[in-house]
This record gives structure tokens, C-alpha cells and sequence, in this order.
């Protein structure tokens, strides 16, 4: 945990000084505390994007931006790749803060097995639902749905009924995001197998189809299980942020989780694999080659975007990029086929960092550039991608949403403003107007 420093930062207005506390991580990354700064000065910060604002502290997720490096409690991401990716130890891990042990890691499954299937009440209104509907709406409107047939898990402050109502969210969105692809394809609903695992029960959910299920190879539900990992958590980032700030409102899980979906689902946030592969497709389509689109990203005057390739938090190599490049070949290995998709984001990738404009600038690729491409060649469709980001981030929204309401000193989230607008006016009668 971070502890307050000896030292103190110094904030001068005028001929005010005040002093501040400093509170320091334990990987030594230092925040000053402005928590009283309104109260007892009468003061604010202005950072609207709050780049520069540490909003809690936390145990779960630890990023070095500049170094690369991505921690859950801990363990470097690198370490879930192998031998075997699991994403349900995962989230036990992130939830509960350790690794299970074969018993605990029994019986999270079991608990998730026993709620793979939605209430026959809820399952009728996808056939209420425009076949096309956007996955990511249905998602977030089935997530608060829960809240109506699940009334009894509610109430905060319950160990147990906490652990209900997580196993629920996390057991219950792969199904209610299968059933809304069966939907958008007019296809009959998949039943979850409970005899699978988590991430090949969500592939039978999608693919299977009567008297013909699908066969998940071990490459592709490893695959999948890395994909859900490696976006389980990311720190503060703007649908985790959204769980916290509906939930500082003591707000249920399933509202607070809805309401992150919803934040997940812009464009800026959650959709920028999607992009990534619409600008591949277009390359291909055109016949651009990759040393043209270089060419083309670095002129401001060309309309042309380079889309996997940045972060805001990473200036170095995106760690979960490596690991979802590596399982592309083994995927496309095991396939026994090559997506061109694949092979021109390779030879983009080895433009760019061999060009001082991107090296310069730190845009290296990020988890997005090849994400994408894994999901595609998985037979997931765009439309989709999104959703599958979603359902790997629950763990790490419900393990946010815990440390909050673990913490009980913690208060409403009520950020402050900058009024600009008009000084005092008088109200007008519409007959002067």
C-alpha cells in the first residue's frame, strides 16, 4: 500500500502558501494529496481529461507506462501466457486479491457453472429485440436486467451475496453476449455445455449448432483465454473509472457494471480493435503497400490514420501487443492458414519501428493491433469485439468495485468545475423576448 511521505509539496497563490501531503507507491510513483484543497482553502485543480489525478488507491493493477510493464497484483502479465492461460484463476486473482488453490479454484468454477443460464424470463426478451441490434446495447441493458431477477443480491456489505452476485455478472455476460450474436444471425440459442470450460462453453454458445457442436482446438480456447486476460484489468481508465464513480452512489454491481459497458462501448475507448481492422481490410482493398501507409500516417495533410499504434498510458511497447502477436502465429499455425491481414500488420509493425517519426514519438503498438486479428481469425466478427473486450474486463470492474466498498472511508465521487458561463441575469417573460 502507498504511505504518506515526510516530505510535503508546496502550493503558492500569491503570498499563500499551503502545504500539501505526498503519498508515495510501493513502486516509489509519488501523488500529491489535494483531498482537503476545497474544504480548507477554498481551492481546485483544473484537469479535465484527470490525466493528471490519481482518483484512489489501489492493489489490483500496476502499469509503467514508459518501461512497458503490466502487473496484476503483482505478477507480470507475461507470466499468464504459459504454461496454460486460465482466465478464471485470473479472476479470482484480480477479485480476491490471490491466486486460487485447486480447491478455490473448484469451486469459483462450480459457482460459475451453476450460473451460466439466464432466467427464462430474461432469455424471451431477445426476441423482443431488433435482429441487428448493437451487441454492446444488449449487453448493458441485459446486465441491469439481472438486477430485476436477482433482487436478493443487491444489498451491499454481504461477503456472500457479493460472491453470488460476481459470479452471475461474469457467468451470465459470455451467455448474454452468444445469445445476442445467435440473435443477429437469426440462428436458435446455444445452451451453455456445464461440462466446458469457460472460454470453449462461450465458443459451443456462439458456433455450435443443433446435432453439430463446435470443436474448440486447444490453440483457440488458449487464445481466447489470453484475449479475456490480458484485458481483464488496466487500472484507472475510463469504463473502471465508471464503475467507481457510479458506485462511490453505493450503486449495486449490476448497475455499476451496465453503466461500464456503456463507457467500454465508445469508440475512443473500447472499439479501437475494430478500427484496426476496417484500416487493414482497406489496405488490403486498395492495394496500398505498408511502406505507403507509413509514408501516408506521418503526412498531416493525408487523411490516412495509423490506427494500433500509441497509447496514453504506454510509451514503449504495449506488453499485451507481444503476447496477443505470438498467439496470432500459433492460431494461424494451428489453422494451417495465413491471413494477409496478419501479414501486412506484421510488415507495418516492422516499418514503424525501424522509423525514427514513431520511435521518436514512443507510438509503438498497442493491444489493439493485433487483438483484432486474433478475434477474426477466431470467426468472431467485428461487431463482437467489443463485447468480448467487455466480458474480459468484468473481473477487473467487479474487483474495483469491491476495493472501493471495501474502503469505508470512501465518499460519493463529486468532481468540481470552472463556471464560465454568465454572471448574474434577470429571467425575461417570453412576451419580451
Amino acid at each position: 500500500m502507498s504511505e504518506t511521505n515526510t516530505e510535503k509539496a508546496t502550493l503558492t497563490i500569491g503570498d499563500k502558501t499551503i502545504e500539501l501531503p505526498v503519498h508515495i507507491g510501493t513502486e516509489g510513483d509519488k501523488s500529491i494529496d489535494i483531498s482537503k484543497l476545497f474544504d480548507e482553502h477554498g481551492l481546485t485543480v483544473f484537469d479535465p481529461s484527470l490525466g493528471s489525478t490519481s482518483i484512489c488507491k489501489s492493489t489490483i493493477t500496476y502499469i509503467d507506462g514508459e518501461k512497458g510493464i503490466l502487473r496484476y497484483r503483482g505478477i507480470p502479465i507475461e507470466q499468464f501466457d504459459r504454461p496454460k492461460p486460465n482466465f478464471i484463476e485470473v479472476a479470482h486473482l484480480l477479485i480476491f486479491g490471490t491466486l486460487p488453490n485447486r480447491s478455490e479454484l473448484s469451486e469459483f468454477s462450480t459457482r460459475l457453472t451453476d450460473n451460466e443460464l439466464l432466467h427464462e424470463g430474461l432469455r424471451r426478451q431477445f426476441n423482443e429485440l431488433p435482429p441487428k441490434s448493437p451487441p454492446m446495447a444488449i449487453l448493458s441493458a441485459m446486465l441491469s436486467q439481472l438486477a430485476c431477477y436477482h433482487e436478493k443480491f443487491l444489498p451491499l456489505g454481504d461477503d456472500e451475496l457479493f460472491i453470488e452476485a460476481a459470479t452471475r455478472l461474469i457467468s451470465k455476460a459470455r451467455t448474454i453476449a452468444a445469445y445476442s450474436y445467435r440473435r443477429s444471425k437469426g440462428l436458435p440459442f446455444m445452451f451453455p455445455d456445464p461440462a466446458m470450460r469457460y472460454c470453449g462453453n462461450f465458443l459451443h454458445m456462439m458456433f455450435s449448432i443443433p446435432f453439430q457442436q463446435y470443436i474448440v482446438s486447444e490453440e483457440i480456447e488458449d487464445a481466447m483465454n489470453l484475449v479475456f486476460i490480458l484485458h481483464a484489468d488496466h487500472e484507472q481508465n475510463c469504463s473502471t473509472a465508471t464503475v467507481r464513480t457510479v458506485g462511490s452512489a453505493k450503486a449495486n454491481l449490476f448497475a455499476s457494471c451496465a453503466a461500464a459497458v456503456s463507457a467500454l462501448w465508445g469508440p475512443l475507448h473500447g472499439g479501437a480493435n475494430v478500427e484496426v481492422v476496417k484500416m487493414l481490410e482497406t489496405i488490403q482493398s486498395d492495394g496500398m503497400t505498408p511502406e505507403l501507409c507509413i509514408e501516408a500516417a506521418k503526412d498531416k495533410s493525408n487523411p490516412f490514420k495509423l490506427f494500433g499504434f500509441g497509447h496514453r498510458v504506454y510509451k514503449n511497447y504495449d506488453p499485451r501487443a507481444r503476447i496477443l502477436r505470438n498467439a496470432a502465429d500459433r492460431v494461424f499455425s494451428q489453422l494451417k492458414t495465413r491471413d494477409p491481414l496478419l501479414d501486412t500488420a506484421r510488415k507495418l509493425e516492422e516499418l514503424a519501428l525501424q522509423d525514427s517519426y514513431f520511435v521518436d514519438r514512443k507510438l509503438y503498438p498497442n493491444v489493439d493491433f493485433y487483438s483484432g486479428i486474433l478475434l477474426r481469425a477466431m470467426g468472431i466478427p467485428t461487431n463482437m469485439f467489443t463485447v468480448i473486450f467487455a466480458i474480459g474486463r468484468l473481473p477487473g470492474w467487479i474487483a474495483q468495485w469491491k476495493e472501493q466498498h471495501d474502503n469505508m472511508a470512501q465518499k460519493i465521487i463529486r468532481p468540481r468545475q470552472v463556471y464560465c458561463g454568465n454572471k448574474i441575469m434577470d429571467y425575461v417573460p417570453i412576451e419580451e423576448r
